[in-house]
C-alpha cells in the first residue's frame, strides 16, 4: 500500500473510526485535522433525491450545503444521485463514500466555491453535463445565483486546502477536474481518471495571475485508458506530480502555459502504441516568450515515451512542511502503488 492507504486501510474497524482518514493526507493539502474534532457532526444520506433550492433533510445537498459546522457525510446504501444543479460544498465538509457504491452522474456534478477544508473520497462521478444559469443552495443555507457551468466532474473556484482521494471520474462533457481562480493547497491522490478528452486543468486562464500562487500535489493516480490530454495542464502555478501511472495519451500527458513550474517525479509513462510519444506540451506565446520549468526526476518511460525538460536551472522543490511531506517511491513500484486507484471495492 502507498503511504496514504497504509494510514487507514489496515484497520479492519475503519467504519468505527471513519474520521481517522483526515489524518492520512499528504502533499499540499496537509493533514485535514480541521475536518474533525469534538464539534464534528456525522450525517448519513438516506435519500438520493435532489432539490437545488429547498433540499430535504437526509439528502446529499442538505448535508453538504445546509449544516453550518463540521460535517462528515456518509451514505446508508448504494446510491445513484442525479443532481438537478451543481452541488456547492461548504467548508469543513467531508463526503465519504467508503463501503457503498455511490454514483453522482448524468447531470450536474460538484463545485467547491470559495470554500476550504474539504475531503471528497470514494465517489464515482461521471457523465456530467453543462448547466444553464440558475438559483442554487449555497453555503450555510443561502440561495445564490450561479452562472453557466461547463460540465466538469469537480470544479474548484477560489478554494483552498482540498483533498480529493480515491474517486473514479470519467466521461464528462468538459473536464474531470478544474482548479481555477486562485485555488491552492490541493492534494489529488489515488484517483482513477479514464475515458476523457480533457482530464485536469490547473489554472483559470492565461490572464488570471492570482494562480501564480497555486500549489497542487498529484499523487498515486491512474490516468487512462482513453485519456487524451491535460494530466494535468498547468497555468502560472506549481505542481508536484509524483508516483502516477500514465496509461497512454493522444495529444499529450502534461502541458502548460504562462510560466508554470512542474516537478515530475518517479512516474511511469507508458506511451500510446501510435501517434504522439512525447509526454509534454508547451503553448508558445507570441508576445512575451513564456518560459516553463518542466523537470523530470527519476521517471520511467516505456513504449517510446519521451519528456522534453527545461534545460539548465534548478529543479523547483515542493518545499513541503512536516505535515505535508512524504517519501516519493522508486517509479518501478508505481503499478503496485496505484493498483487500488479509484473507488475501492466495498468491504
Amino acid at each position: 500500500m502507498n503511504v496514504i492507504d497504509r494510514c487507514w486501510r489496515p484497520n479492519l474497524e475503519w467504519r468505527k473510526h471513519r474520521s481517522q482518514l483526515a489524518t492520512c493526507s499528504v502533499g499540499y493539502a496537509g493533514k485535514m485535522l480541521n475536518n474533525i474534532g469534538n464539534d464534528l457532526i456525522y450525517y448519513k444520506v438516506t435519500d438520493s433525491s435532489d432539490d437545488p433550492i429547498n433540499p430535504k433533510p437526509n439528502t446529499l445537498r442538505y448535508g453538504a450545503s445546509m449544516i453550518p459546522s463540521k460535517v462528515w457525510i456518509t451514505f446508508e446504501k448504494d446510491m445513484d444521485i442525479k443532481l438537478e444543479k451543481p452541488l456547492l460544498i461548504s467548508s469543513f465538509t467531508t463526503i465519504d463514500g467508503r463501503g457503498v457504491n455511490v454514483h453522482i452522474a448524468n447531470n450536474a456534478c460538484l463545485m467547491i466555491f470559495k470554500a476550504t477544508n474539504i475531503i471528497i473520497h470514494g465517489i464515482r462521478i461521471h457523465h456530467c453535463k453543462p448547466q444553464a444559469p440558475g438559483m442554487v443552495m449555497g453555503h450555510e443555507g443561502k440561495v445564490i445565483p450561479l452562472g453557466h457551468v461547463d460540465g466538469d466532474a469537480i470544479r474548484l473556484v477560489t478554494a483552498s486546502k482540498i483533498w480529493i482521494d480515491h474517486n473514479t471520474l470519467y466521461d464528462c462533457q468538459d473536464g474531470l477536474l478544474d482548479v481555477t481562480r486562485g485555488s491552492t493547497n490541493l492534494t489529488i491522490s489515488n484517483n482513477w481518471f479514464k475515458n476523457q478528452d480533457k482530464v485536469m486543468l490547473l489554472g483559470h486562464d492565461d490572464g488570471y495571475v492570482r494562480d501564480q500562487n497555486m500549489k497542487v500535489t498529484v499523487l498515486y493516480n491512474h490516468f487512462g485508458p482513453n485519456c487524451n490530454q491535460r494530466m494535468p495542464r498547468i497555468r502560472h502555478g506549481y505542481a508536484h506530480v509524483a508516483n502516477n501511472l500514465y496509461q497512454g495519451w493522444l495529444q499529450y500527458a502534461i502541458g502548460g502555459s504562462m510560466d508554470p513550474s512542474l516537478k515530475s517525479e518517479s512516474n511511469l509513462f507508458i506511451a500510446p502504441t501510435s501517434r504522439n510519444k512525447e509526454v509534454t506540451w508547451r503553448r508558445n506565446s507570441s508576445n512575451n516568450g513564456d518560459t516553463w520549468e518542466f523537470h523530470s526526476v527519476r521517471d520511467i518511460f516505456e513504449n517510446g515515451a519521451s519528456f522534453t525538460t527545461t534545460k539548465g536551472g534548478r529543479v523547483p522543490k515542493p518545499n513541503y512542511n512536516n505535515e505535508q511531506r512524504f517519501k516519493v517511491v522508486d517509479a518501478k513500484f508505481v503499478k503496485s502503488l496505484t493498483r487500488s486507484s479509484g473507488v475501492l471495492p466495498t468491504m
